[in-house]
């Protein structure tokens, strides 16, 4: 995670992108609905956000549903979780894209 600024907190990923994440302000209304995110990451990105979940005790899931909870998927021959941001966003974090990757 990146810095604090103001009620954002960034979220930089390796191709210059940044993901700044706000809790929503309660006075909007109907508030934010919750929003699915899927992100494709290397093994070694995988790992080191699996640990920070880890070392954060935030409860994570191997499906949508939410019910293989702290379990990993092995979907398409690699691995994938799903957690959710402070403001209910669904976040999917994935090593090999949905079907599998294609073939040579």
């Amino acid at each position: 995670m990146g810095a604090e600024w103001g009620p954002f907190i960034a979220l930089p990923v390796h191709n210059g992108v940044t993901f700044d994440f706000a809790k929503s302000p309660p006075d909007i209304p109907g508030g934010i609905h919750p929003t699915h995110y899927a992100f494709l990451v290397s093994e070694d990105e995988f790992d080191s956000a699996y640990k920070k979940i880890q070392e954060r005790g935030l409860t994570y899931w191997a499906d949508p549903r939410m019910q293989a909870e702290n379990e990993i998927n092995h979907n398409d021959g690699g691995r994938g979780i799903y957690f959710t941001d402070p403001n209910g966003h669904y976040m999917e974090l994935i090593t090999v894209p949905y079907g599998g990757w294609p073939e040579k």
